[in-house]
């Protein structure tokens, strides 16, 4: 058994984790390659590009490293081309990932697109180029099965991976002991991206908002998980917005992090996904090369942006973008959290209700598909 998988960034080498966890069950044997990061590999991977090849955000960021880009998928459409995999599964990057499935599709090798692409939200312009590469897709969450249902895509919603790791309910002072952090006190936790132009954007906006902060209340203490080496020294350019602020940085350790703390401050992804999850209070920021914002706001047809808002379909955490992104709209945001624990105990129970829905053994169910794919061959 030959399959092909690429991931296009840290969620991605999670989620094709779980996936290889479950294909290995059935295939213990098979031949799993592509693009992956550590994760992946952990579980048999062969990885025959560095995941952060594809860890590129924004139409700009985009098309700066386009050559580069091209060149990577050119190089493996001729590999899969050439080796005919059973399967061929692209996860998320759909930017790059459609581009080669249809190719891949076009000449037989069944294709299978994990994590929907936000055509939901904006550029529904891509339906048709969906359609043409891949045979299934298979969605995080459920409003995203309704949407492609409607326009006749073959679909599935298998749950997240996430929401069946995470328990529905998570100890802050165990994971403050993890962290050799004291069990009293405030704990805020800073998260400004898995990208390296993320945590440059973010991390100047943040240590001003933590400055902000420990001005108004002195029992608060700060928590930084960064993924990489390369996100820490970005971090640090700025860290003279604050000097002498309590803060622990951290290396990777964000999910810790977040469990550990009492309000999370970070940029919009996953991550905040994961924060709804460990039922942690938050606020959600993002900011965007200004010509890739303004052409957003041209094609985005969405009110909200963070994924706790998205899945409820209303306004649970605040959500700052751009301009708004300042210390005092952040720091209001967090007192305001901190000052209100009833409101924190309602939006813990709305978390609750999501994570529920959202808890479907998705690997297994993910596996399955594609094993019905293979079956039908």
């Amino acid at each position: 058994m030959h399959i092909g998988i690429v991931a296009g960034e840290l969620s991605g080498d999670l989620l094709g984790a779980g996936l290889i966890k479950q294909l290995r069950f059935r295939y213990p044997d098979a031949k799993i390659e592509g693009i992956g990061g550590p994760q992946m590999i952990a579980a048999g991977f062969d990885s025959l590009y560095p995941l952060e090849t594809l860890s590129v955000m924004g139409l700009v960021e985009v098309l700066k490293h386009y050559p580069r880009l091209k060149k990577c998928r050119n190089n493996l459409q001729r590999h899969f081309i050439n080796k005919q995999p059973d399967v061929f599964i692209g996860i998320d990057a759909p930017d790059f990932n459609l581009g080669l499935e249809q190719k891949l599709k076009h000449t037989g090798i069944p294709t299978v697109h994990y994590v929907s692409p936000s055509v939901w939200a904006w550029r529904e312009y891509r339906l048709p180029k969906i359609a043409r590469s891949c045979d299934l897709m298979l969605t995080l969450f459920p409003f995203e099965e309704d949407y492609y249902k409607k326009h006749a895509i073959p679909v599935k919603f298998v749950g997240h991976p996430l929401a069946d790791e995470i328990p529905f309910q998570v100890d802050k002072n165990i994971a403050r002991a993890k962290l050799g952090l004291s069990s009293d006190g405030i704990k805020i936790a800073l998260l400004p991206g898995s990208r390296y132009n993320e945590v440059n954007q973010l991390s100047k906006f943040f240590l001003a908002t933590a400055r902000w902060l420990y001005k108004q209340r002195s029992d608060l203490h700060f928590i930084v998980p960064l993924a990489n080496n390369k996100l820490r020294q970005s971090f640090l350019q700025h860290i003279n917005i604050a000097p002498n602020l309590p803060l622990t940085l951290l290396e990777g350790q964000a999910h810790e992090a977040m469990a550990a703390s009492d309000v999370v401050i970070l940029s919009s992804g996953t991550a905040t996904l994961e924060a709804m999850l460990l039922k942690r209070p938050m606020i959600v920021s993002y900011r965007l090369a200004w010509i890739t914002y303004w052409l957003a706001k041209l094609l985005v047809q969405v009110k909200y942006f963070s994924l706790p808002n998205l899945l409820a379909q209303k306004r649970l955490v605040p959500e700052f973008l751009q301009e708004q992104v300042t210390s005092e709209n952040l720091g209001f945001a967090v007192l305001n959290w901190l000052n209100n624990p009833k409101q924190v105990k309602v939006l813990q129970q709305k978390f609750l209700e999501l994570h529920k829905t959202l808890r479907c053994d998705a690997s297994k169910q993910a596996a399955i598909e594609i094993f019905s794919i293979l079956d039908n061959q």
